[in-house]
């Protein structure tokens, strides 16, 4: 059992545990990304992060399939937040569970891991000092670089 999803909302990572609990399943691993304070040095007051949603779901869809076939018998659920975020607040969590703990621990790690390089979700980190600036780490593509036709064709 896989699920993934893009939300506006906070994420209950309680209610994720809870989604990928299974009698036999004898470990179960959470991932949470949250926002941080500091970044490259920079104090941070808050995070936007925006996506290219049609092709974001279907790419961290293609994730999970691919850790469910890599991991058998793993159960994952990945939730990501889009919109404006304070610090503290759970940006992505990932919770995977299984038989086995490294198993569980191992599809956690290639699901963030896979994510962060392959889903178009970009962060604009907001400063103390009032400047705003776009950070993709897998990239340096920022979505205003992003042509309308290229998000319309799914090139982008």
């Amino acid at each position: 059992m896989t699920r993934t999803a893009i939300v506006t909302r906070a994420i209950d990572a309680t209610a994720l545990i809870a989604e990928v609990a299974s009698d036999a399943n004898g470990a179960t691993s959470l991932f949470l990304g949250t926002v941080r304070d500091v970044n490259d040095g920079r104090a941070v007051t808050g995070m936007e992060y925006t996506a290219y949603d049609a092709m974001a779901s279907r790419e961290l869809e293609r994730i999970v399939s691919e850790a469910a076939e890599k991991f058998g018998g793993v159960t994952i659920v990945v939730e990501h937040r889009v919109g404006t975020l304070a610090l503290g607040d759970v940006s992505v969590a990932i919770a995977a569970s299984h038989p086995h703990r490294r198993d569980a621990l191992d599809a956690t790690r290639f699901v963030i891991e896979e994510l962060k390089r392959r889903v178009p979700i970009w962060k604009r980190e907001h400063y103390t000092d009032g400047t705003r600036d776009w950070v993709d780490p897998s990239s340096s593509i920022a979505p205003s670089a992003l042509s309308a036709s290229s998000l319309a064709r799914g090139t982008a």
